[in-house]
Parts: structure tokens; sequence; C-alpha cells
């Protein structure tokens, strides 16, 4: 019995010269500036339990930016060290929208002084449905203008009453109402310049002040 233990303990004492033997070999070998002992193959020495050994220079700070930290020590380093954020999705910026502005003559879509829609009016505003269809629609904006004709508040009216016929109109023909906005202007945008059609009401001037009679109708949407 006793020459069984003795044999026993002989092998395990020559496990471990061995061990250390390699450890040591390892060790000599290594580059000082590793924190875990390397064998001759180059790889990190792994007890029986699968735990790295370190050297004396092994640091927290050193594991982290060790090649071996992660695989040897992952459980005591920060997360980020090695689990970088994922990289963030390149941002496309949304393409810009597609935008058309019609501007058809009030005289066109309305008999002079009224908000109620020509035969010729519609036909123009038909034109506008088509347009409105070949793109991916997104708002429609309608905005109504009148001459210096008239108090500003009558004038204000009236160009709101029109922009609002011509909505109903768009409505009609299938354009969804909430895509649709109306303003009216009334006589504060007008194109003619300053003294361009001088007088009081006249045919004349009436003719004259024809382009600040007008409905502005603009679609924006996508192709």
């Amino acid at each position: 019995m006793k020459h069984i233990a003795r044999n026993a303990i002989i092998a395990l004492l020559g496990t471990s010269f061995a061990l250390g033997a390699t450890l040591v070999q390892a060790q000599t070998s290594m580059p000082l500036d590793r924190v875990y002992v390397i064998d001759q193959r180059g790889d990190v020495v792994v007890s029986g339990s699968g735990l790295c050994w370190r050297t004396g220079f092994w640091t927290l700070a050193a594991a982290a930016n060790g090649p071996a930290g992660c695989k040897c020590d992952k459980d005591v380093l920060p997360r980020e060290v090695c689990e970088p954020a994922a990289k963030a999705p390149a941002v496309v910026p949304a393409s810009k929208p597609d935008t058309e502005k019609v501007t058809i003559s009030a005289d066109a879509l309305f008999d002079f002084d009224k908000a109620t829609l020509r035969d010729e009016g519609k036909r123009k505003l038909d034109d506008v449905v088509a347009k409105s269809k070949a793109i991916n629609l997104q708002v429609v904006i309608v905005v109504g203008h009148a001459d210096r004709f008239g108090s500003d508040a009558y004038n204000q009216q009236l160009s709101e009453r029109r922009s609002a016929a011509v909505k109903e109109y768009l409505v009609a023909k299938g354009i969804e109402a909430n895509r649709i906005y109306t303003e009216g202007k009334g006589e504060k945008q007008p194109v003619t310049k300053p003294n361009q059609c001088p007088g009081p009401k006249s045919k004349k001037v009436i003719d004259c002040l024809q382009p600040d009679r007008r409905v502005e109708i603009e679609l924006i949407g996508n192709k």
C-alpha cells in the first residue's frame, strides 16, 4: 500500500514539475508586454478548468488592450470592450418632394366677381387632376387672389370662396379632401406693379388687373 502511494506522489510531482517547466519555458519565450502565458505555438496556456494563465504584467487595462483579453477575461472587462456597439446604419436622406405649381386665371375659372366654376375652368382643373395622378400625391395647396377693386374684407371673402370651390371640384374628382389646403389672400399679393393699371374702375383697368385675379394650385408629392 505504501509503495502504491509513494508511486502516485512521485507521478503527481512529475506532472507538476513538467507543467511548471512548460510555464517557465513559455514565459521565457513570450514578449514582456503579453499579459497571458503563451506556449510555443503562440496560444494562451489554459488550466484544466479552462482559465487562462496570467503573467505578472496582467492588469485590467492591459487585458482590455490585449488581443486575448476578451477570450480570457470577458467576464471582468467592461462590456463595451468585448461587445462594441453595432455600427449605426447609414442614414439615407429622404428624397425631396417634387413640386409643381399651376397658376390659373380666375377669369378662366369664374365669371367676374363670382365663385362658381365655369365649364372652361373645370376643364383646366381636370388637367390639374391628371397631373396629381402622375405623382405620389402628398398635399395640394390652393390659394385664391383678387384684384384691388372692392373692400379688403370683400376681396378676402371672394378669394376664400373661390379656393373653396376649386377644392370642392378636386375632391369630386377623387383627390382626398384632407390632402387639400385652401387659403385666400384677397388683394394682398398682386402680380401687377403699383401704378401699372391706374384709374377708376373701367373695362380697360379691369382687363389690366386680370393677372391679379388668379388661383394658384401647388401639387406636392414624389414621382
